[in-house]
Parts: structure tokens; sequence; C-alpha cells
């Protein structure tokens, strides 16, 4: 599994039972900068994998690119450190010809940590950004069930969750089938939602009409924002969701799903996309032209 989990030495105490020192395996947690014709952009902390997706993501995440002919290459930077040791920890994106470069405004000279998306954005007017593509006509419809087993299968998908107890996941589904598209798990949930977002924009499935995705903890503002940015409908959450996130999803037409845990859930806006058994048959059909396994 690479550089994606590592073992350490630890000690385990239980009170009343003494102490064992023992091997445990940890969820890797690395900066990686994300650069553009060059340019660094912008230093989040993730779990190493799938990092172009990664990188592909959080530029759809940002407004910089929207389709997937935006996304000419990504490469590791060689000689990333003083001593040209590559660390790939360092990504530099080629947009498509035609593609404006980031807008100046966007560069970030912190750290995006793995638990917040958002820290060192100053106000909510400058984290709001819009979408290439809407959401509120997405013809989607759902069975309740249906949705319900999605965490099950969410959770049965996390190898490495498994292992360390100590990443996030998202995951992509078709909302009429079920099946599930692709599943990414990252210290970071933002990073995680950036990573299947990725994947889609490099199968050109944006916009990501008729589908939803689930992730493993609460549904923030970041996390709508970003399924928003994709074209996704409908975002589900094992978790609740905060008051921003509801505000942005009914402002623009989002389904949102929140403490979905056995045959239980809370929906807070697009209540619509929810149907019973009994309306399935006169379900719209899927508006997704094509359907990749991952």
């Amino acid at each position: 599994m690479g550089r994606i989990t590592v073992r350490r030495k630890v000690t385990r105490i239980t009170v009343g039972g003494g102490a064992v020192r023992r091997e445990d395996v940890l969820a890797v947690e690395e900066p990686l900068e994300i650069r553009v014709g060059g340019t660094a952009l912008a230093i989040t902390m993730r779990t190493p994998g799938h990092d172009f997706d990664l990188a592909a993501g959080f530029l759809v995440s940002e407004g910089v690119i929207s389709r997937g002919e935006h996304f000419a290459a990504a490469r590791y930077c060689a000689g990333a450190t003083v001593d040209g040791e590559n660390t790939y920890n360092v990504l530099d994106v080629t947009l498509g010809v035609g593609v404006p470069r980031p807008d100046p405004s966007l560069e970030r000279n912190f750290f995006t940590t793995s638990s917040c998306g958002l820290c060192g954005k100053a106000s909510i007017d400058a984290v709001r950004t819009l979408s290439a593509y809407t959401v509120a006509e997405d013809p989607l419809r759902i069975d309740a069930e249906l949705l319900a087993s999605f965490p099950d299968r969410l959770r049965a998908g996390q190898d490495v969750f498994e292992k360390t107890g100590g990443l996030h996941a998202a995951a992509l589904f078709d909302g009429r089938t079920g099946e599930l598209l692709v599943l990414r798990e990252d210290v970071g949930r933002h990073n995680a939602v950036d990573k299947v977002v990725g994947w889609a924009l490099a199968l050109d499935l944006l916009p990501l009409r008729g589908t939803v995705l689930m992730v493993s903890g609460r549904a923030s503002f970041e996390l709508t924002q970003k399924a928003s940015m994709a074209g996704i409908p409908f975002l589900a959450a094992v978790s609740a969701p905060s008051s921003l996130a509801v505000e942005l999803a009914t402002e623009i037409g989002m389904t949102v799903v929140g403490f979905l845990r056995g045959p239980s859930m809370v929906v807070y806006s697009g209540d619509e996309r929810l149907v019973s058994d009994a309306a399935r048959s006169a379900e719209l059909p899927s508006s997704r032209e094509k359907v990749v396994a991952e």
C-alpha cells in the first residue's frame, strides 16, 4: 500500500488491564503543493494517492476548469527539494489551450489542513464560487430504501480505513441504478471529494447529472459547493450538515440528506427527490448518457 499507510510502535493501555506494546498502522498525511503552469496555487494536507485526480477536482472546485479538455496534463516536479530529490509532493498542472490561468486572488500562501478545507478564507463572500452547472432542474428521483443502502456500501469499500480507522471517504453513486461509480479515501474529507470529482473530470463525465455524492462525515458548506461545481444534485452524509450547507443547497436546488444511518435519514433540502416504491413506477429515465465503472 506504499505511502498510504505506515507502521508505528504504540502502547495500548487498558484501565485495570495493564499496557501492551505492539505495532499499529497509521494513515499517511503529507503536504501536496499544487502548481499551475509553474506557479504555486495551494498546499493541501492529504493522503498520497490519486494526486492527479485531487488536483483536477480542486481546480474544478475553485472554478478554474469545468471540462476534461481543460486539464491537459500534470506531472510531479523533479528536484522538488534543494538536493534534487523528487518527493512526489509537488504537482504542476498544465491547463488546456485557451484556458485562462487562475486569478491571482486564488493563490493561497498557507496550508489547507486535512481537517478544514476553507481555513484562511476571510469571509463567505470570498469562498462562494459560481458553478458552470445548475442542479435545480436535475430530474433525479431516488427511492429512500436504495439511498439507505449507500452508507454500508461506502463503509465496505473503505480498505484503508479498515486498517487505520483514520480516513474519510467519498463515493459517487448512480442515482437511478444505485451503482457505485467510484470511491476515494483521504485524511481530508474535502480531498476525498476532490479525488472523486477529478476522477469524473478525467473521464469527461461532468456535469454529474443524476448522481448522489455520499460522504462519511458531515456535510459542510465546502462539500456542498464542491458538489455544485461538479453538477451533482444530491449530497448525502452519515452525519449532520451545517447551516450554511443547507442554505446553499436550498438556494441552488440541491438535495441534502444527513444522519443517513440504517433505515433512517433526515432531509434538509430538496425532499422532492426522495420517492416511495409506489412512485418509482413513474420514475424519470436517468439523464446520464454514460456510466463508466471504475
